[in-house]
């Protein structure tokens, strides 16, 4: 499924950072259609009250982890997609220039499936083997006080010890 809201990455840039996101449209409900259509503007502003809100958002991620462990590309990572917004990491701005973005159906307040983490350690190694990443962060990192997500039910300690057992 490809989204239109990328563009190129400056000349010369390549991945150095993965964004940890988690989205789940309506708020607080899995399994809709709602982040697809987000990234592929196609959100139907009266499908929801909160839609009303978002649907003009031009906004994508590389990759969606659904509750399922469903994995969907929106953007080719050689790409830059629209995910992190005002972002600084390290002393450098705009990490959209310079990341990878990874949604994970999931809020604030729920935690994360185990097959979430599985599908997410597979891709955050298959990326490592790609490109010179130096940091995987949340989205919180690298917009703080804008952002909350991945969020407090993100367990970065599971995600540490999966990774390195392979």
């Amino acid at each position: 499924m490809d989204s239109p809201n990328r563009d190129a990455r400056p000349e010369g840039e390549t991945v150095r950072l993965i964004v940890i996101h988690a989205i789940s449209l309506p708020p607080d409900e899995f399994g809709g259609p709602g982040v697809e259509q987000l990234f592929t503007n196609a959100l139907d502003p009266g499908a929801h009250p909160y839609y009303a809100a978002i649907h003009e958002l031009r906004v994508s991620a590389h990759y969606f982890i659904r509750r399922d462990g469903g994995l969907i590309e929106f953007v080719d990572p050689d790409l830059r997609a629209w995910h992190a917004g005002v972002s600084c990491w390290a002393g450098r701005e705009r990490c959209n220039d310079f990341s990878v973005g990874i949604e994970l159906e999931g809020c604030d307040t729920r935690p994360f499936e185990p097959v979430q983490y599985r599908r997410l350690a597979d891709l955050l190694r298959r990326l490592c083997r790609r490109y010179p990443v130096e940091g995987v962060v949340g989205h919180s990192d690298v917009a703080p006080g804008r952002k909350t997500d991945p969020g407090p039910c993100f367990d970065w300690a599971k995600l540490r010890r999966m990774l390195r057992r392979r």
